[in-house]
């Protein structure tokens, strides 16, 4: 049976105006602004090789790797604008329709659309950590001083990647001169939860007092294949609190949610914010 995206929105809207709703937002929340999702129904079929965490502390090579993939990548990412989605959510957090918003996403486009209750489970891309002192720089900042270490460096940027990451030929890495810290002249990573590393306590225990005070979960544009938004779904349905799931392709909460659509997210939402 085919069920109409007007009455897809008019269930959607019943549900939340009887809820105080929690929102968890994954990659395909921004492919409609140019950035590609990880797991749907077409990068899912790509190859990634992501750096890890523990490469990226051992060894100088890895973190040569890394910066330089990035450089070309946050360009990208930087110029990056909010989708119809992006925007409809900042109306439905300011009509009171949600709670707050969690995203498994770096790119920062909620709150350049204007949402404020906005906690980065991952990170952002916009900030830099030093790992030996804790100071930080703009990311902005980082990338002309990157730009002014490698004036040669002439990687042509084939794709990028939702972390800001970028595919660039491997022989031009090697001589790649990495920035470090202006502090203490210690290692600088990008302010995100690299695979392998564990959202930071005081995040998490931020997570799930947002929890606790929802009653229904709206994740939207995830698959929840990381373990970081998967808990969420799971423990909604532990406690019996409606779960919906909004995303173009499988999650794996499939078979818990209360409703799962599989719908473009800006008209989706654009719509769901006129009615609310």
């Amino acid at each position: 049976m085919i069920v109409s995206l007007a009455a897809e929105v008019k269930e959607l809207a019943s549900l939340i105006q009887a809820h105080k709703t929690l929102v968890l937002t994954g990659a395909g929340m921004s492919t409609e602004s140019g950035i590609p999702d990880y797991r749907g129904p077409e990068s899912i079929k790509k190859t990634r090789n992501p750096i890890r965490y523990q490469q990226f502390l051992a060894s100088h090579e890895a973190r040569q790797r890394y910066w330089a993939r990035s450089m070309r990548g946050w360009p990208v990412m930087a110029r990056a604008v909010p989708n119809e989605g992006h925007r409809a959510l900042t109306e439905l957090e300011q009509k009171a329709a949600v709670v707050a918003v969690m995203t498994q996403n770096v790119d920062g486009l909620h709150q350049k659309a204007g949402s404020e209750k906005v906690l980065e489970l991952h990170g952002g891309l916009s900030r830099v950590v030093c790992l030996d002192c804790g100071w930080l720089e703009p990311r902005e900042r980082l990338h002309r001083r990157l730009a002014h270490l490698n004036p040669d460096f002439g990687a042509q940027l084939s794709e990028i990647a939702p972390d800001g990451d970028a595919e660039i030929s491997e022989d031009l890495i090697k001589d790649f001169q990495v920035a470090k810290c202006l502090s203490c002249g210690g290692i600088l990573k990008p302010d995100v939860v690299f695979f392998g590393e564990n959202v930071p306590a005081n995040r998490l225990e931020q997570a799930w007092q947002y929890f606790a005070d929802a009653d229904l979960l709206l994740v939207l544009g995830s698959s929840l294949t990381v373990f970081s938004g998967y808990r969420f779904a799971v423990k909604a349905a532990q406690e019996k609190k409606p779960l919906l799931i909004i995303n173009q392709g499988e999650t794996r909460a499939d078979g818990l949610a209360s409703l799962k659509l599989e719908q473009r997210l800006g008209p989706l939402l654009s719509d769901l914010a006129d009615l609310l």
